[in-house]
């Protein structure tokens, strides 16, 4: 496995997060040498400012947390993120198109979003939001996820019901295989739960508690 503090995208999404809560974050990040940090897009310039030199990774989210504005909205606020210094853009997919079956809406919507992240070399998370779908509309997500050329797909926002569970990611990973990799996020706040989304086939796992369970595994 590899080391634990190399799965982490160290997160603050909160609406209440300020600039100080961002510079934390951040500082954290580079202590710890997690993977990236996930941000609401505004404070990108911020995020790029204070790890510049370092190896961490910004990710930006993108439609969030609903995923149902528009798709022109979440191609430019991705071309404005990464633009910025955003290198991951964590998207939400469009819940409501998808349990419709308006599959080729819902492609097109994740294609778009892939596209203008490409133009600046950045990959994309698909957030599915699992705990409002069913086992097949999950797999129906991951399946166009792949046709629209995401890198991830990944569980939750953290603003729903629900979070990341073991049967989710274990079920994103059995129908994307090494084609992507998946996000485990939501709810996960300690190493026993992290532990567990690894196993069931989490390449990364998005949590604002990072440093507490990274400190955890070091115990």
């Amino acid at each position: 496995m590899e080391k634990l503090n190399r799965y982490f995208d160290h997160t603050v999404l909160k609406p209440e997060a300020t600039e100080a809560d961002v510079t934390k974050l951040c500082n954290e990040a580079k202590e710890f040498d997690f993977f990236a940090i996930c941000v609401n897009s505004c404070y990108v310039p911020l995020a790029k400012k204070l790890l510049n030199g370092s190896a961490v990774q910004i990710a930006a989210v993108v439609g969030f947390p609903l995923g149902a504005c528009c798709t022109e909205a979440k191609v430019f606020e991705t071309e404005w993120a990464c633009k910025e210094g955003a290198k991951e853009i964590d998207m939400v997919v469009h819940v409501g198109a998808l349990k419709e079956k308006r599959y080729d809406y819902v492609k097109e919507d994740i294609a778009a979003v892939v596209a203008a992240a490409k133009k600046y070399d950045a990959v994309v998370k698909v957030i599915l939001e699992t705990c409002l779908l069913s086992d097949e509309e999950i797999v129906k997500a991951c399946e166009l996820s792949k046709e629209a050329k995401a890198a991830f797909v990944k569980t939750s926002t953290g603003f729903s019901k629900d979070g990341a569970t073991e049967h989710h990611v274990s079920l994103m990973k059995k129908t994307v295989g090494d084609e992507l990799q998946v996000k485990a996020s939501g709810g996960i706040r300690d190493l026993a739960k992290t532990l567990a989304m690894i196993k069931a086939g989490a390449d990364r796992i998005g949590a604002s508690a990072s440093v507490e369970i990274y400190k955890e595994s070091l115990n």
